[in-house]
């Protein structure tokens, strides 16, 4: 009998895939003192935001419960998702907490039965819009933005709508500066790349035209933001549509050649959400710092320390929301938490698009 409970169990560990398996990169940070026992708390965090760029969080709250450690996965958001679905239909457990910039999946992920409801008391100071039923948390206002090449742009200003960029794509005399450097997002690898697109293509009707006139170019298509970044700052790229405008500031300062442009038409915002997977390894870890995330004092460190826009109304300085709707010369589409995104999942409308993109891409 304890042979085949043996063989049993064996099989099963060969069937689920291992954390080695999921890719990704993973970031130990220890606990800054040494916990009395029954004290000492570990966090599992799966998230899309590159460790650097989160480390600095990681490490306020850790000033605040010094006696936790945190495991980071840093996954891409479509991983994030399936390694999530994965462990808890397998019986778990899974990560604590559950941070992605891919609104649409999240919110499924959460509307799907994958989260728990949770006591949240410092998101009671964010907008109605940002939390779901206690369940799913908005905890970034985040715009997106274009990015160029300074010194390709030296004797002719950037294209600040997309109106204008289909203009300069359509410019004869600019097809060979422009073959093979236009960079953004392949929509079919990421669930961020997926949303945003789709969300363009609900506003502007003249979308696919620009989508086309990209793919005449010779568009280079990739999975996250830092990527078309540090591309176009090298010159590489031309110029990047659809990129986080929290990874364009942090990057910005050491990379002189690269400019950022706030669109003129319209500009959209979305939020990263939050949530404790039902099948949390251990969830009170994962509500601590969910709550540390929504509190002042959290998004002040998100704001000040990551660039990432802060959603609080009463964190003030210019990586905030207020500062955005204020300075804002252009309309500012905030995406909302709630069941409006799950229009982004369904999948006849995916395909559709994902059709619609590839089609377009194609077409010379």
């Amino acid at each position: 009998m304890p042979c085949f409970t043996a063989r049993i169990l064996l099989a099963l560990c060969l069937l689920l895939p291992s954390a080695a398996a999921w890719g990704g990169t993973t970031k130990t940070f220890p606990a800054p003192q040494t916990a009395v026992e029954g004290l000492a708390l570990q966090l599992v965090i799966y998230g899309t935001t590159d460790t650097g760029l989160f480390t600095p969080v990681i490490r306020a709250f850790q000033q605040q419960r010094p006696t936790v450690t945190v495991v980071y996965h840093e996954l891409q958001s479509e991983e994030t998702d399936e390694r999530v679905r994965a462990e808890t239909e397998a019986g778990g457990p899974t990560a604590d907490f559950v941070l992605s910039s891919a609104m649409d999946l999240q919110f499924k992920l959460a509307n799907d039965g994958f989260a728990q409801r949770v006591d949240v008391p410092s998101a009671q100071e964010l907008p109605p819009w940002a939390v779901w039923r206690d369940t799913a948390f908005g905890l970034t206002f985040e715009p997106t933005v274009m990015v160029y090449h300074r010194p390709t742009f030296a004797e002719r200003a950037p294209p600040r709508t997309r109106a204008d960029l289909r203009q300069l794509l359509g410019d004869d005399a600019w097809e060979e500066a422009l073959a093979g450097r236009i960079g953004t997002y392949d929509i079919s690898r990421s669930g961020l790349g997926f949303l945003l697109l789709a969300r363009d293509a609900d506003v502007d009707p003249d979308l696919w035209d620009l989508v086309s006139l990209m793919g005449r170019a010779g568009v280079k298509l990739y999975t996250d933001s830092a990527a078309i970044i540090d591309k176009t700052a090298q010159g590489r790229l031309a110029y990047g549509y659809n990129v986080l405008g929290s990874y364009a500031a942090a990057m910005a300062p050491e990379r002189p050649d690269l400019g950022i442009i706030v669109p003129e038409d319209f500009v959209v915002v979305l939020s990263r959400i939050g949530l404790v997977p039902r099948l949390a390894r251990t969830p009170e870890a994962g509500r601590l710092f969910l709550d540390f995330l929504a509190s002042r004092a959290g998004q002040t460190v998100l704001a000040n320390d990551v660039n990432l826009n802060a959603l609080h109304p009463a964190v003030q300085g210019a990586n905030t929301m207020a500062a955005l709707v204020a300075e804002a010369e252009t309309t500012i589409r905030p995406i909302r938490v709630g069941a409006g995104l799950l229009v982004y999942r369904d999948q006849s409308k995916r395909r559709r698009l994902l059709d619609r993109w590839h089609q377009a891409l194609t077409v010379q």
